[in-house]
């Protein structure tokens, strides 16, 4: 079984890095691309989950050859266990998921929102899905093919919110620093639009979080501590 999962990881990894690795090449011929202004892809939240992506996928494969090599028993096994379970239910799965639904709904009501037409000539098609829609069937496979220990939900929201405060501060950062905003959408709104727009997509991303604990639990059974272990543990 170990070795079935460490072969369906290696392919999601590869996957993974080629969508990164592709990523960085065609945007990095073209000089109009935001790419090449302050802060780089790493201010694009798809970039950003991309990489996400990618890194867990790569524990996952450690961790699969921690456990051939040795067993589930090891310590660094049960530590990395620990990391790639809280990781995919409190940011890989949400973001994944919010990344998906929120582009392809500003696309749909007005690309030039989010993704403007201007694109298209730096951009082929498919790497667009691929950073904007193939992300959502990888985390999918994922839920399906391994179960995953749910951390308490005070502390796996607590850290999507951190998350979501630190890509916040990211994006107002940088148009301090370089008088531009990541995506146009910002640029149309006031300071109580604009606050109403942040709130409303962490607020969206709370019931992903919800979705992802269910469907681990309707495919694998309850595997959130229980409060007495919680308790324990403190």
């Amino acid at each position: 079984m170990a070795a079935l999962g460490l072969v369906l990881h290696v392919g999601l990894l590869a996957w993974c890095v080629f969508g990164v690795w592709q990523n960085v090449l065609i945007t990095s011929l073209s000089q109009g691309h935001g790419a090449h202004t302050y802060g780089g892809r790493w201010k694009y939240l798809t970039f950003l989950n991309q990489v996400l992506q990618a890194v867990f996928f790569g524990v996952c494969v450690t961790c699969d050859l921690v456990q051939l090599c040795f067993s589930v028993r090891n310590p660094l096994c049960a530590f990395l266990t620990r990391l790639k379970d809280t990781a995919f239910a409190t940011l890989v799965f949400p973001v994944s998921v919010f990344v998906v639904t929120s582009f392809w709904s500003l696309y749909v009501y007005d690309r030039e929102l989010v993704y403007p037409k201007v694109l298209d000539s730096i951009i082929p098609e498919w790497l667009n899905h691929t950073m904007h829609t193939v992300i959502l069937p990888l985390v999918l496979i994922e839920v399906f093919a391994y179960s995953h220990q749910y951390p308490g939900r005070k502390s796996g929201l607590g850290l999507l919110a951190l998350f979501a405060l630190a890509y916040l501060s990211w994006v107002l950062w940088v148009h301090h620093a370089a008088d531009i905003w990541v995506y146009p959408i910002l640029a149309k709104l006031d300071p109580i639009g604009m606050t109403v727009f942040f709130v409303s997509s962490f607020l969206v991303m709370v019931p992903f979080y919800y979705i992802g604990e269910f469907l681990n639990q309707w495919r694998w059974g309850s595997r959130r501590p229980s409060k007495r272990r919680r308790k324990k543990n403190h």
